[in-house]
């Protein structure tokens, strides 16, 4: 008996483009750095949402930071997410 090959081709067209989607993004990332200061900041930020806006410049600070262990029979994943960023609005 013959195999179709009408339904394999399709599938095989549709995961060969995602696949050349994610070389092509790939390609075109450059490589980032890591900067340890900015992890450490990272790490010892309080578990939450917080803002905060210094009185003598014209900003406001925001920082939060999710962190949970979940667990699966005998494995588990800890997720550890922390966000830091700056808003600053200036007259020009």
């Amino acid at each position: 008996m013959p195999l179709p090959l009408a339904p394999l081709a399709g599938v095989a067209i549709r995961y060969g483009a995602v696949a050349l989607v994610a070389y092509g993004i790939r390609r075109a990332l450059r490589p980032g750095r890591t900067d340890q200061r900015a992890e450490d900041a990272m790490d010892g930020m309080d578990e939450g949402l917080a803002f905060h806006r210094p009185d003598d410049r014209d900003q406001t600070n925001a920082a939060a930071r999710f962190r949970r262990i979940i667990r699966f029979c005998d494995a588990g994943v800890e997720i550890d997410a922390a966000a830091l960023g700056r808003i600053r609005f200036r007259k020009v």
